[in-house]
């Protein structure tokens, strides 16, 4: 990962890692071709999601995230996949929504970068 973290925050997205699920970029793939269903979520900021993202994806904010999920997807048993930048945020975000009920949430470690490095398709603009 090219970007330097403080400390702290490398702490509280460890903490977070410690109680959710993980996935590769090679898994969302997987499902995708396989034709699973799952909601796949960008929690990244809206400037990030507005250049670049996963087709299909849709946004939710770390920031608001918890605030509109349950308008977005009501059934807590709904099975959702986030990402963000490179899986720190969306480890954050997975977290908080395991402590509102939702009981199949997944961060996808990697996150948009590991997704783009690995050569798979991507949406532009908006």
């Amino acid at each position: 990962m090219g970007k330097s973290h403080s400390q702290r925050f490398l702490d509280i997205v460890n903490d977070a890692k410690s109680r959710v699920t993980e996935c590769t970029v090679l898994d969302v793939q997987a499902r995708t071709q396989n034709g699973d269903e799952f909601h796949l979520i960008d929690v990244r900021e809206d400037h990030e999601f507005n250049a670049a993202r996963i087709p299909g994806a849709k946004h939710l904010g770390k920031g608001i995230i918890e605030r509109d999920i349950e308008k977005a997807i009501p059934e807590t048993s709904a099975l959702i996949i986030l990402y963000c930048g490179g899986g720190f945020r969306s480890a954050l975000a997975a977290d908080n929504l395991q402590k509102m009920g939702y009981t199949q949430v997944i961060s996808m470690d990697g996150g948009f970068s590991g997704w783009k490095n690995a050569g798979f398709e991507i949406e532009s603009g908006e």
